[in-house]
């Protein structure tokens, strides 16, 4: 079992900055792929950006961001901390939303433990 509680959401305006934190604990972090997720109002939730555990075989450490935050987001995680990180520059309102951190074993299952999300509103 693997506990997530992410921190850091809040309030900003457009053209701003937060960070967010996904802070672990239960089972060896550095094990498990690690992700970010998003839910606005009204849709469905969404992958942002995921990270892979440097452990793994195929495509260790490597991570990957959804289109419309590359080059504004960026993922890292510190395994010696059980933490996760989502550095989040030039913020836009579609930005705003609940996010989520989740981890998963192998890059060839689905995420399965969740965090419990964090708000992030970004004003216009």
């Amino acid at each position: 079992q693997v506990q997530l509680i992410e921190s850091g959401g809040g309030l900003v305006q457009a053209g701003g900055s937060l960070r967010l934190t996904c802070a672990a604990s239960g089972r060896t972090f550095s094990n498990y792929g690690m992700g970010w997720f998003r839910q606005a109002p009204g849709k469905e939730r969404e992958f942002v950006a995921g990270i892979n555990s440097i452990k793994w075989a195929w495509n260790g450490g490597t991570t990957h961001y959804t289109d419309s935050v590359k080059g504004r987001f960026t993922i890292s995680r510190d395994d010696a901390k059980n933490t996760m990180y989502l550095q989040m520059n030039s913020l836009k309102p579609e930005d705003t939303a609940v996010y989520y951190c989740a981890a998963r074993a192998s890059s060839f299952i689905s995420y399965d433990y969740w965090g419990q999300g964090t708000q992030v509103t970004v004003s216009s």
